[in-house]
């Protein structure tokens, strides 16, 4: 069973995912993972993974786990945590630690093996991030869960195992410190000036637009002032809306406009880098916010995390958002 143990000083989670365990002379390097000779995620393959837990695309009277879907969202095989059992929450001596309960599910988001997120058409996008959405609402009636991360992992140098085109989600007990951190800062900004920093953030950027890489009628897609690592691109809603999945589809699909352009920029700009994104919403628990804003952070892994960044919390960055901005609005997406 996983665990999860809490730093006393800082307050910091850690997954101590013991399913996912390996000797000490496999972590000495990481080489790139040896791909499957056939690969799981591809159509046909469906009785490769476990049983889909949602699925679109495929004709109702198809059968369950077989060809003719578009997206397909499967339990991870070797998932961080696990959906069976009880939280246990305990002290052990002065630390604090409970079972390692969460959902860990995958997003396969084509049939097609060669086919890249930066290569699906606006509709198949959406549909990607629809079933984002459709996944958070159902398992959100879980009450063991406060928090429910929507990420990808685009890239060996990005953390991903397979080459075939997917995303994942991990439903947590507890919200992640990055996001309170978010969250209390948003609401420090309200309670002086009674209004959103997101909403202001979007404001400016529209109005400088030095940092602009994309916009449409509903969401925008820029360099943030302060960005932690080269090309790191935002992407929020104009509109103030504190949970992703309180969007109606139809903006779904220009957040689909939005992150696919920014994606395809990227990659003709910088060789198809390997990269994250990561989507930032409201805890599962807590009410609307007036404060907090969703949004999509997009980090190429163009840079390497060192001794500085470690000890300090800084990050050094050599390329100014400006810059990176520009680069990206000049190339075709």
């Amino acid at each position: 069973m996983p665990e999860l143990r809490r730093d006393p000083i800082v307050g910091r989670w850690v997954i101590i995912a013991t399913e996912r365990a390996r000797r000490p002379s496999d972590l000495a390097r990481c080489p790139a993972p040896q791909q499957p000779a056939v690969c799981p995620f591809c159509a046909g393959q469906e009785a490769k993974t476990p049983p889909e837990v949602y699925v679109s695309g495929r004709p109702p009277s198809a059968p369950p786990n077989s060809p003719g879907w578009g997206v397909r969202v499967v339990p991870n095989r070797f998932p961080a945590l696990k959906i069976e059992g009880d939280l246990d929450r305990e002290a052990d001596g002065i630390y604090d630690r409970m079972n390692g309960i969460g959902a860990h599910e995958v997003i396969v988001e084509t049939p097609e093996h060669g086919r890249a997120t930066k290569d699906l058409g606006d509709a198949e996008l959406t549909d990607v991030l629809f079933a984002f959405k459709a996944r958070v609402l159902d398992l959100r009636n879980d009450l063991r869960f406060r928090y429910i991360l929507l990420f990808k992992n685009h890239g060996h140098l990005a953390g991903a195992s397979l080459d075939h085109a997917h995303s994942q989600l991990i439903a947590l007990p507890v919200v992640p410190g990055l996001v309170k951190e978010e969250i209390e800062g948003a609401r420090r900004h309200h309670a002086l000036k009674e209004r959103c920093i997101f909403c202001d953030v979007v404001g400016q950027e529209r109005r400088d637009r030095s940092r602009l890489v994309y916009e449409n009628e509903e969401f925008l897609a820029f360099a943030p002032y302060a960005p932690r690592s080269p090309f790191e691109t935002w992407i929020v809603p104009k509109r103030h809306e504190s949970n992703y999945e309180a969007e109606p589809k139809e903006r779904l699909g220009l957040c689909a406009q939005a992150l696919g352009t920014t994606l395809r920029r990227l990659a003709a700009a910088l060789g198809d880098p390997a990269y994250n994104f990561i989507v930032h919403s409201n805890p599962l628990r807590d009410p609307s916010s007036q404060s907090y804003h969703w949004h999509i952070e997009v980090m190429p892994a163009l840079s390497q995390v060192a001794g500085f960044e470690w000890g300090s919390g800084f990050h050094i960055n050599p390329v100014p958002p400006e810059e990176a901005a520009e680069f990206l609005r000049k190339v075709p997406g």
